[in-house]
């Protein structure tokens, strides 16, 4: 029922900035008490957490991105934003949104198929 569908630029050159949409139908992005998060996965590599955003609009990030990660949300389009700047080589991967319930990877209820982005080096 749930659906969600990732898209933006799946070619980035370094040092400029990342803009990925997720476009969630079936259910509102306000409802109580979902979290809406981005997660990566590089080529030969395991699922990274991103950060989140949640129903009321708290965000939070991993440490290791926060000093250039930002998750936003229009509630008239029902989209979550990820931005990430300046990117590297090093965060080409496979992006992914997700909805969960309860905290943590294992919490995800619904996935989006992922898009591919590489930064040209």
């Amino acid at each position: 029922q749930v659906q969600l569908q990732e898209s933006g630029p799946g070619l980035v050159d370094p040092s400029q900035t990342l803009s990925l949409t997720c476009a969630v139908s079936g259910g509102s992005i306000t409802t109580n008490y979902y979290y809406w998060s981005w997660i990566r996965q590089p080529p030969g590599k395991g699922l990274e957490w991103i950060g989140y955003i949640d129903y009321s609009g708290s965000t939070d990030y991993s440490p290791s991105l926060k000093s250039r990660t930002s998750i936003s949300r229009d509630t008239s389009k029902n989209h979550v934003t990820l931005q990430l700047s300046p990117v590297t080589p090093e965060d080409t991967a496979v992006y992914l949104c997700a909805r969960a319930g309860d905290y943590g990877l294992s919490g995800i209820d619904y996935w989006g198929r992922g898009i591919q982005v590489t930064i040209s080096s």
